[in-house]
């Protein structure tokens, strides 16, 4: 029984002794151990050995990357403005001896540092400046931390300011300036738009007046052009065709009430040559009379001819003159249908006659 009591009491023993000897650290921790009260040396990460009842954990440490986010910090700008400032750090501790017995509590140190920093780095900026200039701040940050965490075993890998928050009164007064801007900018657009708007309108304005007088020219050439070739065929046929007076002074008196026929015509001057063309027509119509006058005449009636066979003369004086006027008149009115259409055969058959004529002259030769 006494046996069993001491074996029992030897493995509770060797149990505490082994427990209070045997240190197993995790990766990436680090254990200061401290002997009678002084640094003794630091555990690496796995199975460690101590002596127990002399040695001992002091502290124990995080090696990965840590992150630390200050509060908001009020600092004064150069233009006399209070704007609170909250950052960011990131950090890391190298050395797990400096970290515990370089300084007392490194948290509070950096916060502290962080915060006289910034005052330094804004107080030399106004508002503007400040909000538009994060990434200096940063790196001025970054570089006095790295100088004063260095011999604290920690480095700084990153500093990054999260917030700048001005006063109210600020926030109002910079979203009013800059709504203004906005307005500005969409006033000058707008003017901007119009302006190219009404240059562009007169530039397709002119070019259209450009296009449109350009289009009248040419047709107002084609169109005399047309005129000239159709007056050349016409003169070019007449002349060809050899038409004799009468026609020509058939078309004289058929393009003569043309004279007349504009809206503003309210005065006619008839011209000289009228009468010679009237004569021609007329001498036209008698000779047509005439002859058919001739074949219904008896054998026994006598002319009334002189001897050259010319129409009798009328001196205004005699009372036939009348008469004969009068029915000049009317044959002229009865016959003028006809003379229409004569013309218009005399006209197809000179068109037709160049042909006749080549052929006649191809005979005769």
């Amino acid at each position: 029984m006494g046996l069993n009591i001491l074996f029992l009491v030897l493995a509770v023993l060797v149990v505490i002794v082994v427990t209070t000897t045997v240190r197993i650290v995790p990766q990436a921790r680090a254990y200061n151990i401290e002997r009678f009260g002084r640094y003794m040396r630091t555990l690496q990460p796995g199975l460690n050995f101590i002596i127990p009842g002399v040695d001992r954990v002091n502290t124990k440490f995080d090696l990965r990357e840590q992150v630390f986010s200050s509060r908001p910090q009020p600092v004064i700008t150069e233009d006399n403005l209070v704007v609170n400032i909250d950052t960011v750090l990131y950090y890391q501790i190298t050395d797990p001896r400096a970290a515990a017995y370089e300084v007392a509590n490194y948290l509070q140190a950096i916060d502290q540092l962080t915060v006289t920093t910034l005052r330094n780095v804004i107080g030399g900026m106004d508002l503007e400046k400040t909000l538009t200039s994060r990434e200096e701040i940063n790196t001025r940050l970054r570089g006095v931390l790295d100088d004063a965490t260095g011999k604290w075993g920690i480095r700084a890998n990153r500093v990054e300011i999260k917030a700048i928050d001005p006063p109210p009164t600020i926030k109002e007064a910079m979203e009013k300036q800059m709504r203004a801007e906005r307005d500005k900018r969409a006033v000058i657009l707008h003017a901007e738009g119009e302006r190219q708007s009404r240059i562009l309108t007169a530039e397709g304005a002119r070019q259209q007046a450009i296009l449109e007088a350009q289009g009248d020219q040419q047709a107002r050439i084609l169109r005399a052009d047309g005129e000239a070739k159709a007056i050349e065929r016409v003169f070019q046929a007449v002349h060809a065709n050899n038409a004799d007076s009468k026609v020509l002074a058939y078309k004289y008196l058929e393009t003569l009430p043309d004279l007349a026929s504009g809206e503003g015509n309210t005065f006619w001057v008839i011209p000289g040559e009228l009468t010679q063309a009237v004569q021609n027509v007329s001498r036209a119509f008698s000779e047509g009379r005439a002859g058919a006058g001739e074949g219904e005449r008896p054998e026994g009636e006598a002319a009334e001819d002189t001897e050259e066979g010319a129409p009798r003369q009328l001196t205004p004086g005699d009372p036939a003159a009348g008469h004969s006027a009068a029915r000049a008149a009317d044959e002229a009115a009865e016959l003028a249908a006809e003379a229409v259409a004569d013309a218009r055969k005399e006209a197809d058959a000179a068109a037709a006659a160049p042909g006749r004529n080549n052929r006649q002259n191809g005979d005769g030769a």
